[in-house]
């Protein structure tokens, strides 16, 4: 988007954070620890994120306790398949490590918004615990005439809300075609 921004007409983002406000201050603490500390002890505490338990456990059914029989289980049997590997685990490892230069880059990311005014729907989980609904509110101080939807979901939206997405998504692509 960044590197071709005439070839983008407008932005969907579910849950996708561009925005400090998106992440409680222990988050932001941990993709910042993630990234610099190079101790085995934090590899090891990655790599264990990125196996079954973890992307099961902590990813998929975290924020739907109690009802996990909502969330199918081909949405973390197919992220586990992906990391079947020692170095497919290792990659995702690298990711998260990485993943604090994305805040870093925020602030370049907000000005791009703030600059081309793009037709834009957000449809946010609001009971995500990892980006949190902030983030998404964060959104409409650079693009206020954004479409915002806090729903009754958690990270994985739409794994647990599909069809209420596609109407969103659907009801915004027929805006944009009229």
């Amino acid at each position: 988007m960044m590197q071709q921004p005439d070839r983008v007409t407008a932005l969907i983002t579910q849950n996708g954070n561009a925005y400090l406000e998106g992440l409680t201050p222990p988050r932001q603490a941990f993709f910042k620890k993630a990234h610099e500390d190079t101790s085995p002890e934090m590899f090891k505490k990655l790599y264990d994120f990125t196996g079954e338990q973890g992307i099961k456990d902590k990813q998929y059914l975290r924020d739907v306790k109690g009802k996990e029989e909502i969330m199918s289980p081909d949405s973390w049997t197919h992220a586990l398949h992906f990391l079947e590997t020692e170095q497919q685990r290792i990659i995702q490892v690298q990711l998260l490590q990485d993943y604090y230069n994305n805040l870093l880059a925020y602030p370049k990311w907000q000005a791009f918004l703030r600059e081309k005014q793009l037709p834009t729907l957000l449809v946010w989980g609001k009971n995500d615990p990892a980006f949190i609904s902030a983030g998404a509110e964060a959104y409409l101080k650079d693009l206020p005439n954004a479409e915002l939807h806090l729903i009754d979901a958690g990270h994985f939206a739409m794994e647990e809300k599909p069809v209420e997405i596609a109407k969103y998504i659907m009801h915004f692509m027929k805006q944009l075609n009229k």
